[in-house]
């Protein structure tokens, strides 16, 4: 096989920002952030949800305030067909 052909596997840090939690693994992504861990040096990349923080995963249940978006949908299309 060529080896010019594959991908490089770097080591990887991904950090959930929202936990604090790391997952250490061997992505071909790479970071401008570094970070050494147990002598090893890792690429750094943030991560805003993973399975920690998602409320799907920790069963967190989330309000979305459809009411507020439907009255601005309304006013929007009100205006609109005023104008026309």
């Amino acid at each position: 096989m060529k080896a010019e052909g594959h991908p490089v596997l770097n080591n990887v840090c991904f950090l959930d920002v929202s936990s604090g939690r790391r997952f250490l693994t061997k992505s071909t992504m790479k970071s401008a952030r570094k970070e050494t861990i147990d002598g090893v040096e890792y690429n750094v990349v943030l991560r805003d949800v993973t399975m920690d923080s998602h409320p799907a995963y920790t069963g967190e249940k989330r309000i979305v305030d459809t009411a507020g978006r439907v009255e601005k949908f309304t006013s929007k299309f009100r205006r609109a067909r005023k104008a026309a």
